[in-house]
């Protein structure tokens, strides 16, 4: 399963890069997007390590914010983060959903 996971991610990012230098948007490419970031989420993120996901989301999400700030390089630069926050969104989200699933079972499992 780590491989789909791998695949995904990679598939994922190859299409969000592309697609935001060449400014193409669609409501069914936005659908696979979502659906290839909760798979690599599944298979690939690891909840023990969910800070470090967050942390990694938040600091890619500060730079994007201030790549602005350069000329010529800024605009595709910027472009490109973006659309990489808007597909690591969910992969993070689907690593704390998993990991509060986890956790419930756990003390679920503790109070019996």
């Amino acid at each position: 399963m780590k491989t789909l996971g791998k695949w995904s991610y990679l598939v994922g990012l190859v299409v969000v890069i592309v697609t935001a230098l060449i400014s193409y948007t669609a409501d069914w490419l936005n659908l696979v997007l979502v659906i290839l970031a909760v798979l690599t989420g599944l298979f690939l993120g690891d909840t023990e390590e969910l800070t470090n996901y967050g942390v990694r989301y938040l600091t890619l999400f500060a730079v994007a914010a201030a790549l602005n700030s350069f000329p010529f390089l800024g605009e595709y630069v910027t472009t490109i983060t973006h659309a990489m926050l808007g597909f690591f969104g969910p992969i993070v989200l689907t690593v704390l959903l998993v990991f509060n699933y986890k956790q419930a079972m756990n003390w679920a499992r503790s109070s019996d």
